[in-house]
């Protein structure tokens, strides 16, 4: 009987060494995409404010932006997401049952600070902007007929985190028939044991994941 396989990598050498395989196969990139950017607000992006923030790449946000112009100028559809709740948090359900804190996930309100998009994103009035309440962006969201409506077949994420809101939108995008792309350099999580197996394990079974560089010079294609 087969067991479970033992290493001594670390997280982040068994992701280099799964991203390393040459031969291992891709969803690519199709003719539609459209980016989705996760949660990238306050409480998860402003490390002086907030406990909740994380960060694993210093660029991210400039990289989100370059991404989010190269969309705009193809035509193809931007989104943000962010999570917020009712000052009662009975929307909340039982995600925020867990723990009752001032950094609880059901206490990030609308219009408060944490639930505000970092002002450093560089947002255009042709975006799309998604509330949402659970892991992922397609749960109970328009975002399943929007992408529809655009005909995409292609799903560009990038956000937070890799582990939690990330993952859960990259098996929804697989589940709903999207060539689904992580963009590693524009993701992040709190801790890099969750962050980079989480990257290997997405890799390995529902997305491809790229570099920016990878995905620039796929939007320049579409351009051309």
């Amino acid at each position: 009987m087969p067991v479970m396989q033992i290493s001594d990598l670390t997280p982040r050498q068994y992701w280099e060494q799964v991203k390393s395989n040459p031969h291992r196969a891709k969803f690519g990139f199709g003719r539609r995409p459209a980016l989705i950017n996760i949660d990238l607000q306050r409480a998860y992006t402003d490390l002086d404010a907030f406990k909740t923030a994380y960060q694993t790449d210093p660029k991210q946000i400039d990289y989100v932006n370059q991404l989010s112009a190269l969309m705009r100028a193809v035509g193809a559809p931007v989104v943000w997401t962010y999570v917020a709740y009712l000052d009662s948090a009975a929307d909340a359900g039982v995600w925020g049952t867990r723990t009752d804190t001032p950094d609880s996930l059901q206490n990030i309100k609308h219009g408060s600070e944490r639930a505000q998009l970092d002002p450093r994103l560089q947002t255009d009035a042709r975006d799309v902007v998604i509330h949402k309440r659970m892991p992922s962006p397609f749960f109970e969201t328009h975002l399943p007929s929007l992408l529809t409506w655009h005909g995409i077949d292609t799903v560009l994420i990038t956000g937070g985190s890799t582990s939690g809101c990330v993952r859960a939108a990259v098996v929804d995008s697989l589940s709903h028939g999207y060539r689904t792309t992580v963009i590693e350099e524009c993701v992040a999580d709190k801790h890099e044991i969750p962050h980079f197996s989480n990257l290997a394990d997405m890799l390995l079974k529902y997305a491809d994941v790229e570099s920016v560089e990878t995905v620039r010079t796929y939007l320049d294609s579409l351009a051309k």
